[in-house]
C-alpha cells in the first residue's frame, strides 16, 4: 500500500492511473479555502503568489485504497486504511499559541481515533510569518510555541516521533496545515549531521526551538523537509540569494547522501537528481529568476521546480526549497 503525489494545474481534473484513487489535494493559489472539491475529496487552497511566469497548480495525493472523506471538529480530512490526510484553517488571530495548540491538538486526537498512529509529514502555512503579534512576539514564535505544546500533549517531551515539516509564509493572514500519518508503517525520522536538530535550537530563536525532523523515510520515499541556508543553527550568506540558494542544495544533497543517511542506520545512497515533487519558496519575486537559474544549473533543466513568493521562517533568509525523493512505483 503506497501513498504518492504530482503536481498539476488547477484546471485539470485530478486523474490518476488505474488502481490509484485521489486521497485529497493542495491547491497553491490566491486565496485561503478550505473545502471538498465536486469529486469528494478535500482540498486546501493556500494564497501563495504564484509567479516568476507560473501559474496556479494542485498538488494530488493518490493512494490504492478506496478513500473515505469527512469533516469534523472544522478538520478535513481523508483516508483508505493505511494512509490519513488532514487539513486544518485558522483564522487571524491577536496571539496564536492557545488556538494553534488546541487546533493541532484536535488533530494529533483525530488521527489516534482513527488509528494511524505515525504522522510522518506536516506541512504549516503561516502568514504574515515573520511580522508581529498582537503582543509584539514573531508570528513564526507565537505559531511554534503552540505546536511544541501541542506535540508535548501528545508524544510526550522526546524528539523520536517529530516527522518531516515545512513552516512557511503566506500571501494572506492566518494559519493552515497539512498532516499525513499511516496506519501500520513505521516512519524513520532523520537529520542532517551539517545541521543542528531544529528541536535542538537555542534560545535565541524563540520560547520554544520548531518541531520537525531534517527528513523522514517512510518505505522506499524520503520526505525532505523545508530546508534553507542554515548551518548549525545559523544563517549564512545573508543578503545573497545566490549562494543561499546553493547552500540550501547542498544541505539537501548531504541530507540525502550515503555518509548521512548510513551513520543513522539508513542503508540508502541518493544524490539531488533524486528529487521531485520540488517546492521553491523565494521572498522576494525580483529574485525568482536568480533561484531558478542556480536550481536549472544545479538540478538540471528537465526537473521540474515550482517557484512560489512567500516570506521565509526568518528575516535574513530569502529561499527554502523542498521535495521527495520518490520510492519504487511512484512513476513519475
Amino acid at each position: 500500500m503506497s501513498i504518492r503525489a504530482h503536481f498539476t494545474s488547477v484546471d485539470e481534473i485530478p486523474g490518476t492511473e488505474p488502481g490509484r484513487h485521489v486521497l485529497a489535494t493542495v491547491t497553491y493559489g490566491d486565496t485561503a479555502r478550505l473545502a471538498f472539491t465536486d469529486h469528494g475529496n478535500p482540498d486546501l487552497t493556500v494564497p501563495m503568489a504564484v509567479t516568476g511566469g507560473g501559474e496556479p497548480f494542485r498538488e494530488v495525493w493518490t493512494v490504492d485504497g478506496s478513500p473515505r472523506w469527512a469533516l469534523r471538529d472544522d478538520l478535513a480530512y481523508a483516508h483508505d486504511g493505511q494512509h490519513l490526510f488532514i487539513a486544518g484553517l485558522l483564522p487571524e488571530q491577536d496571539v496564536y499559541t492557545p488556538p494553534v495548540r488546541a487546533l493541532y491538538e484536535k488533530a494529533f486526537a483525530l488521527a489516534s481515533h482513527l488509528d494511524y498512529g505515525h504522522v510522518f509529514r506536516m506541512w504549516n502555512f503561516v502568514g504574515d510569518i515573520i511580522g508581529t503579534n498582537a503582543e509584539g512576539m514573531e508570528v513564526y514564535r507565537d505559531f511554534v510555541q503552540g505546536r511544541a505544546q501541542a506535540f508535548r500533549t501528545h508524544f510526550g517531551d522526546g524528539t523520536a516521533r517529530l516527522p518531516a515539516a515545512t513552516g512557511i509564509g503566506t500571501q494572506a493572514r492566518g494559519i493552515a496545515f497539512v498532516l499525513l500519518a499511516c496506519h501500520a508503517g513505521v516512519p524513520r525520522h532523520l537529520e542532517n549531521s551539517h545541521q543542528t536538530s531544529a528541536y535542538h535550537y537555542p534560545g535565541q530563536y524563540g520560547p520554544k526551538p520548531p518541531s520537525f525532523a531534517r527528513a523522514t523515510l517512510l518505505g522506499d520515499t524520503l520526505y525532505v523537509s523545508g530546508t534553507a541556508s542554515i548551518l548549525g543553527h545559523e544563517t549564512v550568506h545573508q543578503g545573497d540569494v545566490r549562494r543561499q540558494t546553493r547552500q540550501t542544495l547542498d544541505n539537501i544533497a548531504h541530507l540525502i547522501s550515503r555518509d548521512n543517511l548510513a551513520a543513522q542506520g539508513v542503508d540508502a545512497d541518493h544524490d539531488l537528481k533524486d528529487l521531485r515533487l520540488i517546492k521553491a519558496y523565494v521572498r522576494h519575486d525580483s529574485d525568482i529568476p536568480a533561484v531558478r537559474e542556480v536550481c536549472e544549473e544545479t538540478l538540471g533543466a528537465g526537473v521540474e521546480v515550482k517557484y512560489l513568493n512567500v516570506a521565509v521562517c526568518r528575516d535574513d533568509l530569502l529561499v527554502e526549497i523542498e521535495g521527495i525523493v520518490p520510492g519504487r512505483g511512484w512513476n513519475l
